[in-house]
């Protein structure tokens, strides 16, 4: 083990987008610490200035292939708001069973596909094919589950189409509404199977108390609705989200960095379960238990562990509202409400799976917007990141190259981060001096 380091990853990959770590260590010191993100700014904020309120949700979904739903409903709860519109409780209930199944989507692709490797020794799922087969058939069978489910409620698995500002532009048939049931209650299998297989991991023992931020809600384990959340002791309206947290340009990242009560915080699924365990499902918080995840946890790599808990709260939960629905039964007639533009400003708060989603619009009296702001999950993660890098390093720069490589590997992807839309394999180079 070398006492100087000069570690390089450029870029970072099995993960989204394009940015580059830098770390210097000297005298097993770390000297230097850097999240390098370089790539180009997509300017969606610009984009949205003058476009009538029909718009901003289709335009923004296109930021994502993974999170479209929650850029969709982002958008879609900051024009309601913004227009003073109402949405019954037909409308609210599909929504979150769409919202649902993008997070067991997302979910599923970063705990099997992306962190999974790394677990049994894998360069890629590819790898696990001929290792673990079960593991990657499970996979396959629960992100399509999560698809047709988006599918058949949106109109198509990416960038749906039918829900718009005001509610929905077709409703899921009664057959098509059993047929989900089905499928969620056929789910259950496969993550019994998962449960055994997630029990056999060893996580590394690294733990940094940080501030968790999430939104929350009295009644439900919050993903589509709910105040802003910290587990420093502080709640807010998510339209007061400026009071709270702010943004700054670094000259090392075109990604903005983000910080509220301390100097980093962290969202995502860890942050969700730290603030609102006691909202998960009976079922889910037994699976939880199984894999020894406890409230609060400051354990970085149990992200994993707390997306595959989501997985199944969203699962028991999505079985509820379709007997809730069918219960009082479909109605055509309150798909969606009437809308009228009016000059106003409007924020929505929802949970990506990544974590807090924010779009704040402001509309002029044609219903045209004027101004927007955009705070995506990854950016408020930014800091954290680096401050656990340079928190865990320390703990391991007694370990081999390789073995450091892989750690590094590892946190990094613990947070899912979506830096732009991409998934390949992390190449990290080490120069010893």
């Amino acid at each position: 083990m070398a006492k100087n380091l000069n570690i390089e990853v450029s870029p970072l990959s099995r993960v989204e987008g394009h940015g580059d770590l830098v770390i210097d260590v000297k005298n097993k010191k770390v000297e230097k610490l850097m999240l390098r993100i370089p790539e180009s700014p997509r300017f969606f904020e610009a984009m949205l200035v003058g476009r009538n309120w029909t718009e901003p949700s289709h335009i923004t979904s296109r930021i994502c292939g993974i999170c479209s739903v929650a850029h969709t409903y982002a958008s879609i709860k900051a024009t309601e708001a913004a227009l003073g519109i109402k949405v019954n409780e037909q409308i609210l209930k599909l929504r979150k069973l769409i919202f649902h199944h993008e997070c067991v989507q997302s979910n599923t692709l970063h705990v099997y596909f992306l962190a999974a490797p790394d677990f049994f020794g894998a360069g890629s799922v590819v790898s696990l094919i001929e290792t673990h087969p079960e593991v990657v058939n499970i996979a396959l069978r629960l992100k399509k589950m999560a698809n047709d489910m988006v599918r058949i409620i949106g109109g198509r698995a990416i960038h749906p189409i039918s829900t718009v500002v005001g509610g929905f532009t077709k409703l899921p048939t009664e057959e098509e509404m059993y047929q989900m049931k089905d499928m969620l209650k056929a789910a259950y299998a496969d993550l019994e199977t998962s449960l055994k297989v997630l029990k056999t991991l060893k996580l590394p023992q690294f733990e940094r108390e940080t501030e968790y931020l999430s939104i929350t809600d009295k009644k439900d384990y919050a993903l589509y609705d709910g105040d802003i959340k910290s587990s420093d002791g502080w709640i807010i309206d998510g339209k007061d989200y400026l009071s709270k947290i702010k943004e700054k340009v670094v000259e090392h990242s075109t990604g903005k960095h983000c910080w509220a009560s301390r100097d980093a915080f962290m969202v995502g699924a860890l942050s969700r379960f730290n603030n609102n365990f006691d909202k998960l499902s009976d079922n889910a918080k037994t699976y939880a238990e199984e894999l020894g995840l406890k409230a609060p946890c400051y354990n970085t790599f149990m992200i994993n562990i707390a997306q595959f808990v989501e997985i199944i709260h969203c699962i028991d939960d999505s079985i509820k509202l379709i007997d809730e629905l069918m219960v009082s039964g479909l109605d055509e007639n309150k798909a969606i409400v009437s809308v009228k533009p009016k000059a106003g400003r409007g924020v929505g708060v929802v949970e990506a799976p990544r974590g807090l989603l924010i779009h704040d619009y402001t509309y002029d009296a044609d219903g045209k917007i004027e101004k927007a702001n955009l705070i995506i999950p990854t950016n408020m993660n930014y800091i954290n990141v680096e401050k656990d890098m340079a928190a865990y390093l320390p703990l391991i720069i007694d370990k081999s190259e390789d073995e450091i490589r892989l750690a590094m590997e590892m946190l990094i992807r613990a947070y899912d981060p979506c830096i732009s839309c991409s998934t390949h394999f992390l190449n990290v180079k080490l120069v010893n001096n």
